[in-house]
């Protein structure tokens, strides 16, 4: 997998996180589940230089 099909698929996986944890009452296990993955995809994509403050709708 190249780099850039890495950015493409933690994108798509960024936005869709997103959805789930707007979906999600925030004081659910599942909430803070998903919230970790959040995390997670945060730093990746930061660490590959993608700006995400537009991506982001949670901003936590």
């Amino acid at each position: 997998m190249t780099e850039k099909e890495m950015i493409k698929i933690s994108i798509e996986e960024f936005a869709r996180i997103q959805r789930y944890m707007l979906a999600a009452d925030k004081e659910s296990e599942l909430y803070k589940m998903i919230k970790g993955r959040y995390i997670e995809l945060k730093v990746i994509l930061t660490s590959s230089g993608v700006n995400i403050s537009e991506l982001d709708v949670i901003k936590e």
